[in-house]
């Protein structure tokens, strides 16, 4: 039926072998809400998250269509200032969690969220860029200020977003060590300066280190802080390492003098920012890195993939060909 479209919902904690994808009504638009038709999605680690146990949370508005991120075009934009058929991304700002998200075909979104990109990268290298590119792009200029001549480390690089991060901080000029704990994804890392396996213990094992980008977390976070010299900026924005909050942390004594910690909270992304990332991009030739591509359809097989560690980037979904 035309007023039905394909979508995964979720209602409480769901194992990958119960997802599946469901027929619901395409949402109507009300004001200041877009339509937005999605050619395709990127997924993130929150997805899994929300699936695994966020979904228990209050603050989740369930039942609740999965998804922080998209791709695609305006199908209907409201009484908003944006037209039809107008190529747009859109992340954040409570996607998939206060309101339905992009694992679907079509997805209602507050226009405050959506940005309108110029842009003739494939689909699939489009879904590579907002979420991800983004906190990498925040990250880096809005949080460590990272300059040509500062020496960057990024700490659990071998994910989508340290890519991203190695990518555009190569691009700026800057010398950039990065550090995973598996040696067989050092060749996706062949651009860094210098790569090193991550044990546990960087600290007397890296010299040098201006900004640091730390993506595992709570689990490593004070020991990144006193492997960088004194001076430096650590960035906190991934936890990669399985622990969330850090118990029995005390600023006084677990940041080191001279040392700022700070960290980047992705949910606030503007028309601007998306505007000079492009630039960025397209300006530098960079070609956004991704991996695996799957079909709508094959979403349980796309969620396998995310929990088994071994997409070697960011995993893409084309919801319409």
């Amino acid at each position: 039926m035309e007023h039905m479209m394909n979508a995964v919902v979720l209602t409480k904690k769901t194992s990958v072998k119960d997802v599946c994808v469901s027929q619901v009504e395409i949402p109507k638009v009300v004001s200041g809400w877009v339509l937005i038709k999605v050619k395709v999605f990127g997924m993130n680690h929150s997805e899994q998250m929300l699936r695994e146990f966020e979904i228990e949370s209050d603050y989740i508005n369930k039942p609740v269509i999965p998804g922080i991120e998209c791709v695609g075009v305006v199908e209907d934009p409201s009484d908003t200032d944006l037209q039809k058929g107008q190529k747009v991304i859109a992340m954040m700002g409570g996607m998939g969690r206060s309101f339905d998200g992009s694992y679907a075909e079509y997805a209602l979104l507050p226009r405050h969220h959506v940005f309108t990109v110029d842009s003739d990268l494939s689909w699939e290298k489009l879904a590579a860029i907002p979420e991800t590119y983004f906190t990498a792009w925040g990250s880096l200029f809005e949080c460590l200020r990272l300059k040509k001549d500062d020496i960057l480390l990024i700490r659990g690089a071998s994910c989508a977003l340290g890519y991203a991060a190695l990518q555009i901080a190569k691009a700026v000029g800057c010398k950039v060590v990065v550090t995973t704990h598996r040696e067989k994804y050092f060749s996706s890392l062949k651009d860094a300066d210098e790569i090193l396996m991550d044990k546990g213990i960087l600290t007397g094992n890296v010299k040098g280190i201006t900004k640091a980008l730390d993506l595992i977390g709570p689990r490593n976070i004070l020991d990144t802080l006193t492997a960088v010299e004194k001076g430096a900026t650590v960035c906190q924005t991934g936890i990669l390492g399985g622990v969330y909050v850090l118990d029995g942390f005390d600023p006084i004594k677990d940041i080191p003098n001279g040392v700022y910690l700070t960290g980047f909270y992705s949910n606030f992304p503007t028309q601007e920012i998306v505007d000079d990332m492009f630039a960025f991009i397209s300006e530098n030739k960079l070609e956004p890195i991704y991996g695996p591509v799957y079909r709508f359809r094959d979403i349980k097989e796309a969620m396998c993939m995310q929990e088994s560690g071994k997409a070697g980037g960011k995993i893409v979904v084309v919801v319409e060909e």
